[in-house]
């Protein structure tokens, strides 16, 4: 008999993996990454923790790759969820937080491994293949480049030394309130290390935690910024300020949160010592003032008068009593017969009392605390009424002065809190938006280097929208940092040109449509519109002002050139309800915005760029529109 050869066994499927991150953009490159290792099989991608328990209960897979701050639930609170769900899942959280405790409290709460998303791709699928069984083939090459790695390391240590030495404590949390990291302040101000305080809820912190989730509440309900004052355990006698705010991805979405804590409890105390003080205050200034005490009649007429009474209201004994005591009061309240009604309270309460303006012999008025009490005979007849009467015309004013000071003090402290903690929000939102896009670009630019020919034509395209999106928002945003700083510096020069408006303006609008996929902007300028401009800061103020209207307003958005006798105005509009009033006034202010997501500059650089050219920038707030003047060239 002819032996029959048995079939060949069918190739091994590579282990299987899902994706969870919040940023499409990072999907999108790691999924590239990954099918070209030929190492793994992507099943599934989700973009918070809720997506990653659902996926790993319907796919069951060999490795689930988790990123630590997403919305809705956060990668460390999802863990062990997503364990219960698929205990035989290896789990290897990703993040862009290098905190050895943040890896460490990963690892304690179930994690196969940490990676930081600063790390080669070779070392990443590294740990996402440590303990399954890849195929025997495939192509595990690097994908980044030793020289973004280098620069990367570089921006990740500058970032980690302005944070690590700040004089404030600071922390990053989850966007579920779970610590995960802390720079040494706050470790300091908390009695601590760094790396105890990593992957700690801040709820877990406070001796008050209905205020911190009082707060969270109120960041996901869309506050910018959320400020509470509670003790932390175990101090019963400290008492901190923590100042919470959303960092925000260029897409608008919440990443993760910042957190700043301040001891106040020098400040509680010295704000219970100044009640206290004023009180005692309160107590002596009354103890040294001189009284005015004398006995009434049961019909108001006064019976009695005494030294201190002649002193304050300047009537001797002989020429005041027998008169009735209405007499001290001003012609308003006599025609509404308000002292006969003080009688008669006095009478129904036993006693009244009443802070007001009081008349002298002389006619000037002083202001009086007044008390008038009933006075009875052992059995219980009334006999007449007591009166003391006391000037306190200068604590009244004392307490005016007071108040107006303290007022001015609070308008500053505002102000100064608002300052900070506007350019606390920029510095953030500033830090987190480069970092984004300088990793997709580089990751990118790599895997199409050095693989193009073996990336799906599908997987391209999403490259290269990837590449494209991250390029132009890092375009802007370095456009409008160094302006910013060259106009703080004085340092802006202008290359001044005769340009043709209309035209200008068209090609500024294309641009802007073709890099807003969806914008709807309407064009209408007057013919043979001429203005002297630096056509680079033209585009510039253009382009902001547009894309204000774009990203904060509603479609579709109106652009409208026209002339007047001296100026070309520039108009733009969008179909939105317009700015809040309350910002109206500080528009155009550095650092000014409604939005957790931007850095408050975009129109600050069109007026400063505005004035340069001997023009001006301003919002009407009657139909809502932002206008640009500039000068006219005649033709």
């Amino acid at each position: 008999m002819l032996a029959v050869a048995p079939p060949a066994p069918a190739p091994a499927r590579p282990p299987s993996i899902v994706i969870v991150d919040d940023s499409a953009d990072v999907r999108t490159l790691l999924r590239t990454q990954i099918r070209m290792s030929r190492q793994l099989e992507v099943v599934g991608e989700g973009a918070n923790g809720l997506d990653a328990a659902a996926l790993a209960d319907r796919h069951q897979p060999d490795v689930i790759l988790l990123d630590v701050s997403m919305p809705v639930v956060d990668g460390l609170t999802a863990l062990p969820q997503i364990l219960a769900a698929s205990p035989r899942t290896r789990v290897v959280m990703y993040s862009g937080f290098e905190e050895t405790g943040l890896a460490s409290e990963a690892v304690g709460r179930g994690a196969a491994a940490f990676v930081s998303k600063s790390a080669p791709f070779e070392h990443l699928l590294k740990q996402l293949l440590e303990g399954v069984d890849p195929p025997s083939t495939g192509d595990a090459s690097s994908v980044a480049t030793e020289e973004f790695q280098s620069s990367l390391a570089e921006h990740l240590e500058r970032f980690r030394e302005v944070f690590d030495d700040a004089a404030i404590g600071m922390a990053t949390l989850t966007l579920a309130g779970r610590l995960v990291r802390a720079n040494r302040s706050l470790a300091q101000l908390l009695e601590t290390s760094p790396e105890k305080l990593v992957g700690v809820a801040l709820t877990d912190l406070a001796e008050e935690p209905e205020a911190i989730e009082d707060a969270l509440l109120g960041l996901d309900a869309g506050e910018s910024v959320v400020q509470v004052e509670h003790r932390i355990k175990p101090w019963d006698d400290r008492w901190f300020r923590s100042t919470l705010s959303p960092v925000i991805d260029a897409r608008g979405r919440p990443l993760y949160m910042f957190l700043q804590v301040q001891d106040v409890t020098g400040q509680v105390a010295a704000e219970a010592e100044l009640r206290r003080t004023e009180a005692r205050f309160k107590l002596l200034v009354e103890a040294v003032q001189d009284y005015a005490i004398f006995m009434l009649d049961p019909t108001g007429h006064i019976s009695s008068w005494n030294a201190g009474a002649q002193r304050i209201k300047g009537y001797a004994a002989h020429e005041i009593i027998g008169q009735h005591f209405r007499i001290f009061y001003p012609d308003e309240k006599q025609r509404i017969a308000h002292p006969e009604h003080e009688l008669e309270l006095a009478l129904e309460n036993g006693r009244y009392v009443e802070e007001g303006w009081r008349v002298r012999q002389d006619g000037t008025r002083f202001w009086a605390l007044v008390t008038i009490t009933a006075v009875r005979d052992g059995n219980g007849d009334l006999v007449g009424f007591a009166k003391v009467t006391r000037d306190t015309t200068e604590r009244r004013e004392m307490l005016e002065r007071l108040e107006d000071a303290n007022g001015r003090l609070a308008e500053a402290n505002q102000q100064l809190g608002e300052l900070a903690s506007q350019q606390e929000r920029f510095f953030s939102v500033t830090a987190h938006e480069l970092r984004a896009p300088v990793s997709v670009l580089s990751g990118a630019a790599s895997t199409l280097a050095e693989h193009f020919d073996k990336i799906t034509p599908e997987d391209r395209a999403d490259l290269a929208e990837a590449v494209r999106h991250s390029s132009e928002h890092l375009r802007r945003l370095l456009d409008d940092l160094l302006t910013a700083s060259r106009l703080q510096a004085r340092g802006i020069e202008l290359e001044l040109e005769e340009l043709d408006l209309g035209d200008h303006l068209g090609i500024t609008v294309g641009n802007i449509e073709k890099s807003h996929e969806g914008a709807r902007i309407s064009l209408t300028a007057e013919p043979d519109l001429k203005v002297r401009a630096d056509p680079v800061r033209l585009t510039q103020m253009v382009d902001n002002l547009v894309l204000n209207a774009v990203r904060h307003g509603l479609p579709p958005v109106e652009l409208r050139a026209s002339a007047t006798p001296r100026t070309v105005e520039l108009v733009v509009k969008d179909a939105g309800r317009g700015v809040e009033t309350d910002l109206q006034d500080r528009l155009f202010e550095r650092f000014a915005t409604a939005s957790a997501h931007s850095t408050g500059l975009g129109l600050y650089l069109v007026r400063e760029l505005a004035r340069a050219h001997g023009g001006e920038a301003s919002y009407r707030s009657d139909d809502g529109a932002f206008v640009l003047s500039l000068p006219r060239v005649s033709s």
